[in-house]
């Protein structure tokens, strides 16, 4: 049967866990959207971990910044996206008028 301490010391290793592979795959991704997401979930859990250390304004702290950094980061991520496929439908359309310029040429 498992006694509080070793519980305790349970949750501490798998939220110091969660927080080192939010933050490494936060780091590695390249899909910004995923990197937010996994950043904001190790977030949440460091804060997870401040309270479990009875540091509650440490663990509010962490959340507060952490969600408002989260929302700065998915809102530059969407308008990032916004833009890279606008310039990509600007590059199709500039591929199909060279094509049909080559057509043209040929004739």
């Amino acid at each position: 049967m498992l006694t509080g301490e070793t519980t305790q010391s349970i949750l501490y290793v798998l939220l110091a866990a969660v927080v080192l592979v939010g933050a490494i795959v936060a780091v590695l991704s390249k899909n910004l959207i995923r990197a937010a997401a996994a950043l904001g979930i190790g977030s949440a859990s460091l804060a997870m971990l401040f309270f479990l250390l009875e540091a509650p304004y440490a663990g509010g702290f962490e959340l507060s910044v952490g969600a408002g950094l989260i929302s700065v980061l998915f809102v530059i991520a969407i308008s990032l996206t916004e833009s890279m496929r606008g310039q990509s439908r600007e590059n199709e359309d500039e591929n199909e008028n060279d094509d049909e310029d080559e057509v043209d040429n040929r004739s």
